[in-house]
């Protein structure tokens, strides 16, 4: 199968790495920066371009690898007949994609991507819509060649996936952050703590995570949370994040005692 990648970040070259590994031939890479495009349609001996006009006609699939801004700033510009055409945004309707073709649809994955990083693409979750039973069908066999973990959603509960997604990936990222600093003001290393994280992570797939959580906040241990918050006394924006999670864990654990 013929496909084409518009966009050239981290998700596009993923997907084009997972797909040409598989045997599909990429036909063409776009984006803005022609120096972007070339270097991934170098690694899937692909033609770089960077005039959306260029596009050609022969591909079978074109995927919109881009943000969600471009998606609608491109569509317009893009008249691909019955070609599969798929936005690979957690948060944008299929819908936007209309105008491009008659058969459309979304390929999400709630999985951070990171351009260098290498991945084990069969246990890649994807979520997957179609604009008829047909087209989802088609989309699933595509990317059934990659991943071993296909979830055929709605539009809202990929909407609600994305949310979340952003509580397990980001706001967390964010409170490593916070947690880097604390190390580094007090010259610890923090690798001290990637056992923990790395037990934290594996222990969210044993059930409800309610369950399973410990520390001060859910043992109501209000000398240690007092002791803390002097801690942090001069920093008023890290005490907000520690009060206000404080009462999340207690609000959320207040039915049960450890």
């Amino acid at each position: 199968m013929r496909i084409t990648l518009i966009g050239s970040g981290n998700v596009a070259t993923h997907l084009a790495l997972a797909l040409y590994n598989r045997g599909h031939a990429i036909s063409q890479v776009w984006s803005r920066d022609f120096s972007h495009a070339q270097l991934l349609a170098g690694r899937v001996e692909a033609q770089p371009i960077n005039d959306i006009n260029r596009l050609n006609h022969i591909a079978n699939v074109y995927i919109m690898a881009v943000s969600d801004d471009a998606i609608f700033e491109l569509v317009p510009q893009l008249h691909l007949n019955n070609a599969l055409v798929l936005h690979t945004s957690g948060a944008t309707s299929m819908q936007v994609l209309k105008s491009v073709s008659s058969r459309y649809g979304v390929l999400w994955s709630p999985q951070t991507f990171v351009r260098d990083v290498a991945m084990d693409y069969s246990e890649l979750p994807c979520c997957i819509e179609g604009c008829d039973a047909k087209t989802e069908d088609e989309i699933a066999d595509l990317i059934g060649m990659v991943s071993n973990s296909i979830y055929r959603t709605t539009q809202q509960q990929r909407l609600y996936l994305h949310l979340a997604s952003v509580f397990v990936n980001n706001f967390t990222n964010g409170l490593y952050a916070v947690a880097q600093d604390i190390c580094k003001q007090q010259n610890i290393p923090f690798d001290v703590l990637y056992t923990l994280i790395s037990t934290t992570s594996q222990h969210v797939r044993w059930g409800d995570v309610r369950y399973q959580m410990t520390g001060p906040a859910v043992r109501h241990d209000t000398k240690t949370i007092d002791s803390h918050r002097r801690l942090l006394a001069d920093n008023p924006n890290t005490l907000a994040i520690y009060d206000a999670l404080t009462k999340l864990i207690q609000d959320e654990t207040k039915n049960w005692q450890p």
